[in-house]
């Protein structure tokens, strides 16, 4: 167990995952929720640091908690295809999309935080590049989270999932982190194709 985790700590990209995750726990128990959250109506003032902050801040800690394990799941599934330079612009991509999507599109959306929207860019982008080495196992799990973000815009938030947040979920914020990981994930992978090819030739 000790040089697993010693090998993980070799990996830049590993790292930076560690550092997300360290970086979204440290900011909820510092109690920065309040000043980093998207705020429809400071953005609208000029504050648009907030459209990408408050992707990293949480409504509490069984908010915190559930959206870290579902980092984690991330990180075991699909983290290995890309570098750590990589997965920090999809982090950065998915979660501008998630916050310019609920500005741009969900008025009634006022205040909003929580990692989820941008895991599920990170989930799609992941995918995407797996669909290269293992295409069945990538296609059925990207089948399974498009199945998710279909049942969350037709019927509502999953059942148990509002009252293990411990408030409103925004199912728009799912649907908009996927779309960013969909972008960047299917750019990603177009050039990688393109750059195989080149080599080939």
């Amino acid at each position: 167990m000790i040089q697993y985790i010693k090998n993980l700590l070799r990996s830049p990209a590993y790292v930076l995952a560690i550092c997300v995750a360290l970086l979204c726990i440290a900011l909820q128990y510092a109690g920065l929720d309040d000043v980093l959250r998207f705020e429809r109506n400071e953005i609208d003032q000029g504050y648009w640091w907030l459209l990408l902050t408050g992707n990293f801040v949480h409504l509490g800690q069984s908010h915190l908690w559930m959206n870290m394990a579902g980092f984690a799941l991330v990180v075991a599934l699909v983290w290995s295809h890309f570098s750590a330079r990589i997965w920090l612009l999809i982090i950065i991509f998915a979660s501008l999309v998630v916050g310019l999507g609920l500005w741009r599109f969900n008025p009634e959306v006022g205040a909003y935080v929580g990692f989820s929207g941008t895991l599920h860019g990170l989930i799609i982008a992941g995918c995407l590049a797996d669909l290269r080495t293992y295409p069945k196992s990538a296609a059925t799990l990207l089948t399974l989270v498009v199945a998710k973000l279909a049942w969350e815009q037709f019927s509502g938030p999953l059942p148990g999932s509002e009252s293990t947040a411990g408030g409103s979920v925004v199912v728009d914020s799912h649907l908009y982190g996927a779309i960013g990981g969909a972008i960047i994930g299917s750019a990603l992978l177009l050039f990688m194709i393109f750059r195989v090819r080149k080599i080939d030739d």
